[in-house]
């Protein structure tokens, strides 16, 4: 151990290992002695892999816009980490550090969660003890991390309701509701690498946790230096119990109940969908949803099993072409109509449809809730479910970098738009304050609600939530879950194209229709990676640039106004405060937009371009010219916008 600290001292002394990795790595080893720690850091640092080491103790993991997430494989492997190797290929240990997703992470996050909320419910004046359900994905390690918090969490007093096997993100979400806990945790890292894994908190209502609660959980977990702890007596234990599975039953049923108009199902059957999983929890219920519903489902058998290595794909991100190719390819040769696809932790959707050229295209997050959203309220108002008496009480929500055309399109029906910050919390938080919101007498009783009595509650004494979604493939039309649903996503995509077959279209020439209706909206979305200790400093000092010094000029084009999200003061349609956050809006003298914004998940800046053409340009111009054009625009900026940022990185850094 001194011939480690000598070798880490020196190595700091000449500038190969950060100040705060140092610090970091005396602390993790002093606190938690573990020979299987000291091994592996001895052996990075025998190796000179300071990079890694670095990489791996820069910093400690913090919650951001989904909780915890780092990686659980390192980029170098040790051989204490390998050990006698894990399932599916995987080391036998996960990647040791204070900045990855380990056991010494999950211990701290669990410990400080449950006692955040013991604190908590006592504030409130309860004497109960914490409930608090576990859930995880197909990920490496992610269901013995599951086991893992169960078991911490029990000993330290709450109750525990323990997933089986691995579910989708939506189905803990309805289980902390149904169950009536405190929390909800998911053991996930939705559609990242391989590598990552992550530690989603939702709270009482549902939702993925905001502040307050996210900085007192901080401060706990942040209190917390040491895998040790002493369990609390027998007889003050809290047991770990199996969900049961009506909760999962209950869920389903009322997935099934947003279908609108079951008979198209009907009408339409000769209408063939590929799924695939992509090796993620989305094989447990979408197959059985359109089945039961009446759909013609064919699922992409290499990549129905569950393996955190998802062997099939570079990358298990839906949004991504090339994931759907097995798909597609399955697709072209039986003739069929649409391929979606779900992430990990199934709460994302992707899919391609036929064109009118017969060929498959895949559409953006953007194209798809605009398809979804547009007959949803199309459909409302045809069934008399909205009219122009209730439209007052109904709402659709989407972040602010998610596509106009959605606000178009709610306009025109006289339907009020909420715009949020990215992360689905926000749109969630919205979906927790219209059910406080209701009268005392219906508030107790509304999660016992079946759908269609919900909807008349909130259309008679609230307001009712018609659909929300991302931009990255998040879509949610219910507040029975209160987060992003590719369960449900995918029932409502399925009847909406089934809505397209039965006048004549495929949903390409449905979703022109909708552009000639509301207007031609553009949007490119792409981003910059920057992984590591050097890599977040290189965020940092980006996004502080373009508030140091804005851009007067882009591409050819002047600045017209600059929205700064971390400095100026926002409200929403409902006077609802924005919380500050580092995202600016940029738009130009020639309608142009572009917006950029830190991920809150991975090691990356994302940027969001933006194009439109009125509807009275559509009748004037041919509509695949002007899509050309529009392309052409985005596309030119975003090279401008890459020149400005090597620019500003020679600058700052």
């Amino acid at each position: 151990m001194d011939d480690l600290t000598s070798s880490l001292t020196l190595a700091n002394s000449e500038g190969k290992l950060l100040d705060s990795s140092l610090t970091n790595i005396s602390n993790f080893l002093g606190s938690n002695p573990n020979p299987l720690y000291i091994s592996c850091v001895e052996e990075l640092a025998q190796g000179d892999n300071w990079e890694e080491l670095n990489d791996r103790f820069y910093k400690c993991l913090s919650f951001g816009t989904g909780g915890l997430r780092g990686r659980t494989i390192g980029r170098i492997i040790t051989s204490s980490e390998q050990g006698n190797g894990g399932p599916n290929g995987r080391p036998e240990h996960p990647c040791i550090g204070s900045n990855a997703m380990n056991t010494y992470n999950l211990n701290r996050a669990t410990r400080g969660l449950v006692h955040y909320l013991q604190e908590w419910l006592k504030n409130e004046g309860s004497d109960e003890r914490v409930r608090i359900v576990f859930c995880h994905d197909t990920r490496h390690f992610s269901k013995d991390f599951a086991a893992l918090c169960a078991d911490i969490a029990a000993k330290i007093g709450a109750e525990v309701y323990l997933f089986n096997s691995h579910k989708a993100t939506p189905v803990m979400s309805f289980a902390i509701r149904e169950l009536d806990c405190h929390a909800g945790v998911m053991i996930t890292a939705s559609h990242n690498p391989y590598h990552d894994n992550g530690y989603k908190v939702n709270f009482s209502d549902g939702a993925a946790i905001i502040k307050p609660h996210t900085q007192g959980i901080i401060e706990r977990v942040n209190s917390i230096s040491t895998e040790q702890f002493d369990p609390l007596s027998i007889s003050e234990q809290g047991n770990v119990s199996s969900v049961p599975e009506i909760v999962e039953t209950e869920y389903l049923n009322r997935v099934k109940s947003l279908v609108l108009r079951p008979n198209l199902v009907n009408e339409n059957n000769s209408l063939k969908i590929v799924f695939t999983a992509l090796h993620g929890t989305g094989g447990v219920h979408v197959p059985q949803l359109l089945n039961d519903l009446g759909f013609k489902c064919e699922t992409v058998t290499e990549q129905d099993s569950p393996d955190g290595r998802f062997p099939t794909v570079d990358s298990p991100n839906p949004e991504n072409g090339p994931a759907l190719k097995m798909g597609i390819d399955l697709a072209e040769s039986k003739g069929s109509d649409l391929v979606i696809g779900t992430d990990p932790d199934c709460d994302r959707m992707g899919v391609a449809v036929r064109n009118e050229l017969g060929k498959m295209e895949l559409l953006t997050g953007n194209q798809i809730g605009s398809l979804l959203l547009y007959y949803r309220i199309k459909t409302l108002f045809e069934l008399n479910i909205l009219n122009q008496q209730n439209r007052c009480n109904s709402v659709v929500i989407k972040t602010f970098v998610t596509t106009e055309l959605q606000r178009s399109i709610a306009k025109h029906y006289g339907i009020k738009v909420i715009d949020t910050l990215t992360g689905f919390k926000y749109i969630s938080q919205k979906l927790g304050a219209y059910e406080r919101s209701l009268p005392v007498d219906i508030y107790t009783t509304y999660k016992s609600l079946s759908v269609n009595d919900a909807r008349n509650v909130q259309l008679d004494k609230g307001t009712f939530f018609i659909f929300g979604g991302e931009e990255s493939y998040g879509y949610l039309a219910c507040d029975f879950t209160r987060d992003k649903d590719a369960n449900s996503a995918v029932v409502l995509f399925a009847e909406t194209a089934a809505f397209a077959a039965s006048n004549g279209m495929n949903l390409i020439q449905l979703l022109d229709n909708i552009y000639s209706e509301f207007g031609y909206y553009k949007e490119m979305n792409t981003n910059k990676v920057f992984e590591g200790a050097d890599g977040a400093e290189c965020i940092s000092a980006l996004i502080q640039s373009y508030t140091n010094q804005p851009p007067i000029q882009c591409d050819g084009s002047e600045v017209k106004k600059i929205i700064n999200f971390a400095e100026e003061t926002i409200k929403d349609a409902e006077g609802d405060l924005i919380p500050k956050e580092k995202m600016l809006f940029i738009e130009l003298n020639d309608g142009r937009r572009f917006a950029i914004r830190p991920s809150g998940t991975e090691p990356k800046i994302k940027y969001y371009f933006y194009g439109y053409a009125s509807k009275e340009e559509i009748q004037n111009e041919n509509l695949n010219i002007i899509k050309s054009k529009t392309s052409e625009g985005l596309s030119s900026l975003w090279e401008w916008v890459q020149e400005d940022i090597q620019k500003r990185l020679s600058q700052t850094i």
